[in-house]
């Protein structure tokens, strides 16, 4: 592993920015950025483990020159350009004053730089890794492959001995799409709790088929679209399950694939989610920001139904702006796009998005502008109009009308709506819906004398939580 060249800044010579690579990052976050640089070591058989706060201490000029491997990136990324091109001081001048500052300090040389590079024994640990979970998909073929790597309910990675990695195919990219259907179809009806942490194997698998290349430019596309729809299925089942940060690192995983292929039917859907997640997490004008960015990509794309749902997340980040007359403009756009109807432009992962999603999205911005009644009524029609094969989604629009009933001030209805939620969480795991229930919860404590709200409480303090 190389060693840094960073040199602790001196207390007479504050460090200059640099300005230039500052530059080369362009629109992009620094997080968006720092997937870029990852891509681009694995391209390149590095690995860096670069995220936002190593762009912004090289933005910073806290890093005058990156090591060997980060070197190695950045030129593979920025054909024909030296580091001094990219803003970085020479290494001869660096290397001569670190030598100094750490012998003055009474330190080893080569001390290790801990956002460069990973430590060894986890470098060999995850190259080793990487071969195994590349079998998951080269094994056989097609669906095979994907259900023998996926499992009954999770994600099996053979143990046996890594062989030699070959170029792939359509075979293996046939694999990993299969694999990104069957997470959504067991997402649709158990929710995420118990399948994030096992979607972790297959997603790496995805990666790993991206190193490994191949001959033909379709398929490297499939793989790439495959790859990234995949991290934000995984990102969602984060999501869902209430790890926020870890979804945002995979929907930005998913972000920086789409830009590095010109993929914009990818970028739209990660720009999708961050919405959402942005409106999960209390930012919504980022929600507002990312929804607006994700209408401009999918425009010429030509799916109204995808133009509708991007109006939808949108309008949910006016709602928690508490922007009342911003969120009625992009619901009406939103109901207008709907109306035009299907298209074969309509992307596949869109097969939950019909009128129940709709009025369930819409019911949740009632209800962050607190107009109950509004909410609950969308609510209701949402988890009526809703297919039983979503079974998770009848529990969250059960759920959201549960809430909205106990906030409108009926405590009863509330109750027999959670009964319902309870019973359908035998089926369904899902933190977000669990803690949906535990705020309603502490609503109804007030009214344990109306109809059916002490048995509710009871029950509710008796199901186990998901951990």
């Amino acid at each position: 592993m190389a060693s840094s060249t960073v040199t602790p800044p001196r207390p007479d010579r504050p460090p200059r920015p640099n300005l230039a690579f500052r530059q080369l990052r362009g629109q992009r976050s620094p997080a968006e950025f720092a997937a870029l640089v990852r891509r681009a070591a694995r391209e390149i058989g590095e690995r860096v483990s670069c995220d936002a706060r190593y762009i912004g201490r090289v933005e910073a000029g806290e890093i005058r020159c990156p090591n060997y491997a980060y070197e190695r990136v950045f030129l593979h990324m920025f054909p024909g350009r030296t580091l001094a091109d990219l803003g970085f001081a020479p290494r001869a001048s660096v290397r001569g004053r670190g030598a100094r500052a750490a012998g003055e300090a009474g330190e080893t040389r080569g001390a290790r730089e801990p956002y460069d590079t990973q430590d060894p024994y986890d470098t060999h640990h995850n190259h080793e890794e990487s071969d195994v979970l590349r079998r998951a998909f080269m094994t056989g073929g097609g669906a095979t492959v994907a259900s023998a790597s996926l499992g009954p309910l999770g994600l099996a990675v053979p143990h046996s001995r890594p062989r030699p990695v070959r170029r792939v195919g359509s075979g293996e990219a046939g694999a990993l799409e299969e694999a990104v259907r069957r997470i959504r179809l067991l997402d649709d009806r158990h929710g995420a709790d118990g399948l994030y942490r096992r979607a972790a194997a297959p997603l790496r698998a995805a990666y790993a088929l991206l190193d490994a290349g191949t001959t033909r430019q379709t398929t490297a596309d499939r793989l790439h679209s495959g790859a990234g729809e995949l991290a934000i299925s995984v990102g969602w089942l984060a999501h869902d399950s209430g790890r926020f940060d870890d979804a945002r690192s995979h929907y930005a995983e998913a972000l920086a694939t789409a830009r590095v292929t010109g993929d914009q039917a990818l970028e739209a859907h990660a720009f999708c989610n961050t919405a959402f997640l942005a409106r999960d997490a209390g930012r919504p004008r980022e929600a507002v920001r990312a929804a607006q960015a994700a209408q401009r990509v999918a425009r010429p794309l030509g799916s109204p139904r995808l133009m509708s749902l991007l109006a939808l997340r949108e309008a949910g980040g006016w709602a928690g702006l508490a922007d009342r007359a911003g969120c009625e403009q992009s619901l009406a756009r939103a109901h207008a796009l709907y109306e035009r109807g299907s298209s074969d432009a309509d992307p596949e992962w869109m097969t939950f998005y019909g009128e129940a999603e709709l009025a369930g999205l819409e019911a949740q911005c009632w209800s962050t502008l607190g107009d109950w009644t509004r909410a609950a009524r969308h609510a209701g029609r949402a988890a009526d109009l809703q297919d039983p094969h979503f079974t998770r989604n009848i529990a969250l629009y059960t759920a959201e009308l549960t809430d909205d009933l106990a906030r409108g001030g009926r405590p009863d209805e509330a109750a027999v709506a959670g009964m319902r939620v309870l019973d359908l969480l035998g089926q369904v795991q899902s933190s977000r819906i669990q803690g949906m229930l535990a705020g309603t919860a502490r609503v109804l404590l007030p009214h344990r004398r109306a109809g059916g709200v002490q048995e509710f409480l009871d029950r509710h303090a008796s199901t186990p939580r998901t951990v």
